[in-house]
């Protein structure tokens, strides 16, 4: 211990207050143990401050203005103008309510709050640094502690962020005026997200990809309906180019990449906006001190009760490997907390859906046809166009379909995959269905509420037995 330090107690100690750790700590609350929590932020990480929650506030408040200028079809004429300044404030406030929410929450679940950065300083002890001159640091000892620290952006070489002309993702949702020409490094879904945001607001948008396609981890039937939407709303895309440096210019800058046989192509831009990925963030808290070692990618090693290698010491969330989603990270956190509390509690993932905000949305939980056959299943397949949905039509988004994978002999789903609009919400159905075992003749014979998107899902089902209604069957 420093000289000067305080020296405090816990039962459980949580490292990080986002989705993964603030639940930990409020359940670890209440199972009755003393709980404290350190945050070097913001209460609620990154997904509420700087990730999940801003960035989809700034996608519907994009979508009310895009979708009121283009509505002549609909007999709707307008031309919104967008206050950007009032948008971002709007966002703000809406994260805001959340994190307060949380940490009223964690209070009134008796968890101790903390400021600072942690780092092990032993194998039952964190030294943490209060931010500022002067603030000090603090000792704590703790019986069990569990990691939550999350991740944060990958920066590529020459591209580091300065938040002016090279941004992150961070950077890109705090922005208080539009962009005229932006360049997005990566078509990734973060990529893909920001660049619909801003391709609606006006902005001219560039993405360089070094691979040969968008959205690298969907089936190409998923990704390719929300690339060509990307292209009707004006995105232009360059594939096979990694970015190589940029420069400085008088009224903005210059993107250079270069392809796999080394010719250069330069893109002007007012902004540059990274997103490659992320990666966790396990290099700051000293994990030597506790003998804990990440693999080569920086991710913890867990047990399916969120344990490491050192048994005292649970990790969730981001620095826990993948997925990286918030609602997996807050799963663990509760199984973390009740493994400590000395509960029966394990991991039990049926299966873990997965969002993309993009426009049209894309839903997806369990396996994709070709992981089914790898799997060993014969897989029944069913699918059902957006475009011979009531629901669709009568809202002017009809892009895309839902696909319901099952097993032929069992009938059990397996999974699925949606593109379009609310695909973020109807994957629910489907996660629901494979956790709790339903078949394909479950999903068809369930009376689904009339003229709604969710009927496109009973549909796809009906699809997979050949018993389709309002589409020709498989």
């Amino acid at each position: 211990m420093v000289v000067g330090d305080i020296a405090t107690g816990t039962d459980v100690l949580v490292i990080g207050a986002g989705p993964g750790g603030y639940v930990a700590a409020i359940r670890a609350g209440q199972l009755d143990l003393d709980v404290t929590i350190v945050e070097k932020d913001a209460y609620g990480g990154t997904c509420l401050n700087y990730g999940c929650i801003p960035s989809k506030a700034l996608i519907s408040a994009t979508d009310v203005a895009h979708n009121a200028a283009n509505a002549e079809d609909m007999g709707i004429h307008a031309d919104p103008a967008v206050d950007m300044q009032g948008m971002v404030a709007w966002k703000d406030g809406v994260v805001n309510q959340l994190t307060g929410g949380v940490e009223k929450l964690m209070k009134a679940n008796g968890v101790n709050l903390m400021q600072g950065t942690a780092e092990f300083a032993g194998e039952n002890t964190v030294r943490v640094a209060h931010g500022g001159e002067g603030q000090g640091s603090e000792s704590i000892e703790f019986d069990s502690c569990i990691i939550a620290t999350g991740s944060r952006p990958f920066q590529i070489p020459g591209f580091e962020f300065d938040g002016e002309h090279v941004l992150s993702s961070r950077d890109a949702l705090a922005l208080d005026e539009i962009p005229e020409k932006l360049v997005v490094v990566g078509a990734g879904y973060i990529g893909m997200e920001l660049s619909t945001v801003f391709a609606k607001l006006g902005t001219e948008v560039t993405i360089v990809e070094m691979l040969d396609d968008a959205l690298p981890g969907y089936e190409p039937d998923v990704a390719r309906v929300v690339k060509k939407k990307a292209e009707e709303l004006g995105i232009e895309f360059h594939f096979g180019e990694a970015a190589k440096e940029w420069r400085k210019e008088a009224d903005g800058m210059t993107v250079v990449t270069e392809n796999k046989d080394g010719e250069t192509s330069e893109f002007k831009a007012d902004k540059t906006l990274v997103a490659v990925g992320r990666q966790p963030v396990s290099d700051t808290l000293n994990l030597e001190a506790v003998g804990l070692e990440p693999d080569e990618k920086g991710f913890l090693q867990t047990d399916d009760q969120c344990r490491t290698d050192v048994g005292h010491i649970y990790a969730i969330g981001d620095v826990a490997g993948e997925p990286m989603l918030a609602h997996k990270a807050s799963k663990e956190g509760h199984v973390a907390a009740e493994v400590i509390a000395g509960e029966p509690s394990t991991l039990d993932y049926q299966a873990i859906p997965a969002a993309v905000f993009t426009d049209p949305e894309i839903g997806t939980v369990g396996m994709t046809q070709d992981e089914a056959k790898d799997a060993g299943f014969e897989p029944a397949v069913g699918k059902f166009p957006f475009m011979a949905s009531g629901r669709a039509l009568s809202t002017g988004h009809s892009d895309g379909f839902v696909r319901v994978v099952a097993d032929e002999e069992s009938g059990f789903i397996l999974g699925g995959q949606i593109v379009g609009a609310e695909a973020s919400e109807l994957i629910a159905e489907l996660a629901l269905a494979i956790e709790m075992g339903a078949t394909i003749e479950d999903l068809t014979a369930t009376i689904h509420t009339h003229p709604t998107l969710a009927e496109a899902v009973m549909e796809a089902a009906a699809n997979a037995r050949g018993e389709a209604i309002h589409t020709l069957n498989r």
